[in-house]
């Protein structure tokens, strides 16, 4: 496999972890024993940057949620890579 798409696969293992580990913490934070795995940071711009053209509007904001359960899915995804490449 070619180093690009070797690069590409790891950044979509990674990326699926992530987002199937933060899915999976808010889910375990209704059940009051693994309520830890929801907690977490929000790292980003909480009030987006607007320029108003008046004809054209464009809006910037960045934010990036990560729990305990998305780091986890996230070492998880990189294992399961090493695993399969």
């Amino acid at each position: 496999m070619a180093t690009i798409e070797k690069n590409w696969m790891v950044i979509l293992f990674i990326f699926a972890g992530l987002v199937i580990g933060g899915l999976l913490g808010e889910v375990a934070s209704q059940v009051e024993w693994l309520g830890w795995l929801s907690y977490g940071q929000t790292f980003g711009i909480e009030n987006p940057f607007v320029l108003d053209f008046n004809v054209l509007s464009l809006t910037f904001a960045f934010a990036l949620h990560i729990n305990i359960a998305s780091i986890i899915g996230m070492a998880i995804a990189i294992f399961l890579y090493r695993k399969a490449y």
